[in-house]
């Protein structure tokens, strides 16, 4: 069984050069809004269709894109939390491989049915925010049903029955894998759809696609996957879908080492896209054992994006062994975003990482400290 379904994950696995040759390059970076996926939509072949399914609060159009003529039906969206558009990217990506429409993609068209939101908050993703324009998080609208935005996604899940959701969003750079020192770059969830956390059918497959999806990407980035908090809330979109019967995987698109574009995170979308819908299309979900979801470790938030270490060495204004860890602030300018660096905790304590760490103990740290005037005044403030 083993053998099998590794044969299975290098079978659907693009290579780099495969996966540039599809990538939507004129879409990158952090800030993605209507303007440059619809600019990419509005290439797209005849085989694809673009429907407007509804209007945000501020009137921007929330479009589809529907493709394939198989049994499977998969309804997927991204940036319901306008700040997070790294699985948007990736969306892209996986429309620009199905155009192609050789190979795998054949048969994933032949086998499944797609209808893909790409950007469901577009008024958050203009202005660069995780609530809609009357500042509501969508993603805890989903009974109240109080905005335009969740009546849009709630009418296209009635209205296309889908056999899977995908629930595509960011996670922050403080989730690391377990306690180890590894950031979370991919993390999964397949939603709970009650208090006790009881797992019914549906349940269970959500949990054997994200057991394939983790197969393969412990291929190409190990020990870099992370399983979400499972705690109920019927407010959620994919507790509220899971708990209607439609088995839901959250993805939750992470930080990959030195990568705040977020750019290789964005392959590792794609390539756990193409997996799970593979998986689904040839009828392989059931090959997994939904029991190697809990092997996945929980997430962890012990990361910080710097970590200094012994700042009574930088300052003497510090206490000895002092530490500090800042966050950055992700900032729209001129529209692109600015990471600026916050102090987040300060004192002593050892169970943290950093995305960068400074050791004031050694001199080449603290020289290259130093350097850095944005993080200087930071802690020249503290």
């Amino acid at each position: 069984m083993r053998l099998h379904l590794w044969s299975f994950e290098k079978h659907i696995m693009l290579g780099n050069s495969e996966y540039e040759k599809i990538k939507v390059k004129e879409v990158h970076g952090r800030y993605v809004t209507n303007g440059q996926v619809f600019d990419f939509i509005s290439r797209l072949n005849d085989s694809f269709k673009i429907e407007t399914q509804g209007r945000s609060v501020l009137g921007k159009s929330i479009k589809s894109i529907e493709i394939g003529n198989g049994p499977n039906r998969i309804l997927m969206w991204s940036q319901m939390h306008g700040n997070e558009s790294t699985t948007t990217k990736a969306v892209l990506d996986f429309i620009c491989y199905l155009e192609g429409s050789g190979g795998i993609a054949k048969d994933i068209l032949k086998n499944c049915t797609l209808k893909i939101i790409p950007i469901l908050s577009p008024d958050g993703a203009e202005a660069y925010t995780r609530v809609n324009a009357n500042n509501i998080d969508l993603n805890r609208d989903a009974q109240d049903l109080s905005q335009p935005e969740s009546i849009v996604l709630r009418e296209a899940f009635d209205s296309f029955s889908p056999d899977f959701c995908f629930n595509l969003h960011d996670q922050r750079t403080i989730y690391n894998v377990g306690n180890t020192d590894k950031p979370a770059s991919v993390s999964f969830l397949s939603p709970s759809v009650d208090e006790a956390r009881n797992i019914t059918a549906p349940r269970a497959t959500a949990m054997q696609v994200v057991v394939a999806m983790n197969a393969m990407l412990q291929t190409i980035a190990p020990g870099q996957v992370g399983r979400y908090n499972d705690g109920y809330n019927l407010k959620c979109v994919g507790d509220s879908f899971q708990t209607l019967g439609c088995p839901t995987v959250l993805f939750e698109a992470g930080h990959f080492q030195e990568d705040y574009p977020r750019e290789e995170t964005r392959k590792l979308i794609f390539q756990s896209l193409l997996t799970a819908i593979t998986a689904i299309g040839t009828e392989k979900v059931s090959d997994f054992d939904a029991r190697a979801y809990f092997e996945i470790p929980e997430n962890g938030k012990q990361f910080f994006d710097i970590l200094i270490k012994n700042a009574h060495l930088y300052d003497l204004k510090f206490v000895s062994g002092t530490n500090i860890g800042l966050l950055y602030e992700e900032v729209l300018q001129e529209g692109k975003i600015a990471f600026l660096p916050k102090v987040k905790k300060v004192g002593e304590f050892e169970t943290y990482f950093g995305h960068a760490s400074y050791d004031c103990c050694f001199e080449s740290d603290l020289l290259k400290l130093r350097a850095d005037s944005s993080i200087c005044s930071v802690i020249d403030n503290i």
